[in-house]
């Protein structure tokens, strides 16, 4: 947060002139794009003037596009359009020449798109398949495609028990669902104060309030939960146990016990994703086998197979199973037959396997090569992981550096659309390995990387 306190010009309406100083800051170059204008509050009180000239002075400074304001977070110097740090969104064309490592993809591989042929193949030339892909089905799936699901998913090391098990369109509509169906408008819920950006959206479309839990190295900070649930308790606690998206960060045994014994004092509900692809042998105890009662597990094919078949599932306790059943009907009925049958064959396909055994192997080289490339910084990964965390040198800014990388040809992923709570972001990046073509295109982002956090700082804006 930037310790902001204006020069007021003469003449003129308190709020006006306040405004007046926003403009005059930024053009002056006293503030810059992604700052973080004080508290109302502690600006009226330097001023002298009262907390509701300050709303007006940031209201007109907003509407005049000199800033914007986060709900839950605070009031920020606007970026250019173009190059909003803030700004998250999957399946946007990347300028040509450009090396994505902002999203979480699985790494490309030709097999993808020969699996789901396969798949398409088989459900062609089969009349039974073709029959279950075109008819109706029941909301949470038909019971044979329900079973396949779950088959899978053991065999990865998730939950099985078909007869819980809720078919969904992807690990957001699961996260929207059990939103729905555990809260109502104006409810506590909480998450990771880094969380991902869809459970944030999800919330807030649901009209729920944000509670951000406090983080530390190894996740989230159960004894600052508990502090928290000494005064309100909220009804659904969002987290991903096994990798913090985006800081990669895992609870160990401990503090899941912890969660889980904090969650039946306080009657909380817990949501679990499960949707950012660890190895068995590097995830913890699933939060649904310690509290079964209370949790609902999200898993999908995103991370695995690919993103856009859109079928994940919901793995609910069974008294959950028929206000789910209502909530799917009232949105799409069920969840499109032909994708599921699809899925279902990909995943029994022998080359599934042998694809995650590739993408196992293949994103651990990337992670040993991005660790060794970037020492020098202290990146920080969990062994298995998709994701790599960058804290940044004192001085860098994370809205500066992604700018920067950008103009050299390498997107990456600030923190900001991450953040649940009023706490500024830390300076860091989210680093995906997944999305460059090769490693030998991934080398040369870093090296990029390594040459812009070598450079003197400047600020990108100064050029604009």
């Amino acid at each position: 947060m930037t310790i902001w306190t204006p020069e007021l010009p003469e003449g003129g309406p308190r709020y006006r002139r306040i405004a007046e100083a926003i403009a005059k800051g930024i053009e002056l170059g006293e503030l810059t794009p992604g700052d973080k204008l004080p508290p109302q509050r502690q600006l009226a009180d330097r001023l002298g003037v009262t907390i509701g000239t300050i709303t007006r002075a940031y209201a007109t400074a907003h509407h005049q596009g000199w800033l914007d304001s986060r709900v839950g977070s605070g009031t920020y110097v606007r970026q250019s359009i173009e190059e909003s740090p803030t700004s998250f969104r999957a399946g946007e064309p990347l300028d040509r020449g450009m090396i994505d490592m902002g999203m979480s993809l699985p790494p490309p591989h030709p097999s993808r798109a020969q699996g789901l042929q396969r798949a398409l193949e088989h459900i062609t030339a089969s009349p039974g398949a073709l029959q279950v892909a075109t008819e109706y089905q029941p909301e949470a799936g038909n019971e044979t495609q329900r079973a396949r699901i779950a088959a899978w998913q053991g065999s990865l090391g998730f939950p099985d028990d078909p007869s819980r098990l809720v078919i969904t369109q992807g690990g957001q509509h699961g996260i929207q669902l059990a939103l729905q169906v555990l809260s109502q408008p104006g409810d506590l819920v909480a998450g990771d104060a880094l969380t991902y950006p869809g459970f944030i959206s999800a919330a807030q479309q649901a009209h729920l309030r944000l509670m951000a839990v406090p983080m530390d190295a190894n996740g989230l900070d159960v004894d600052a939960l508990a502090r928290l649930c000494a005064r309100q308790p909220p009804r659904v606690l969002y987290t991903t146990p096994d990798l913090n998206n985006p800081t990669g960060a895992q609870l160990d045994e401990t503090r899941r016990e912890q969660l889980v014994a904090l969650a039946r004092e306080h009657d909380i509900w817990l949501i679990e994703d499960a949707v950012q692809y660890l190895p068995l042998a590097n995830r913890g105890t699933p939060l649904v086998t310690l509290a079964p009662e209370r949790t609902l597990h999200i898993f999908s094919t995103s991370k695995v197979l690919t993103g856009g078949l859109r079928i994940g599932s919901l793995t609910v306790p069974e008294r959950l199973l028929e206000r789910l059943g209502t909530a799917i009907r009232a949105q799409s009925w069920m969840t499109p037959p032909l994708m599921v049958e699809a899925a279902c064959h990909w995943m029994e396909d022998p080359g599934s396997r042998a694809l995650l055994h590739w993408q196992i192997d293949e994103l651990a080289a990337r992670r040993e090569l991005v660790l060794e490339h970037l020492a020098a910084y202290e990146p920080l990964s969990h062994e298995g992981s998709s994701i790599v965390w960058l804290p940044l040198p004192s001085g860098r800014r994370s809205s500066e550096l992604q700018i920067l990388l950008a103009r050299r040809g390498v997107k990456v992923s600030t923190p900001e659309p991450f953040c649940m709570g009023s706490e500024p972001a830390p300076q860091a990046l989210r680093l995906c390995l997944g999305p460059p073509v090769d490693r030998e295109s991934l080398a040369q982002a870093l090296t990029i990387i390594d040459e812009v956090l070598a450079e003197p700082q400047t600020s990108p804006w100064q050029t604009l």
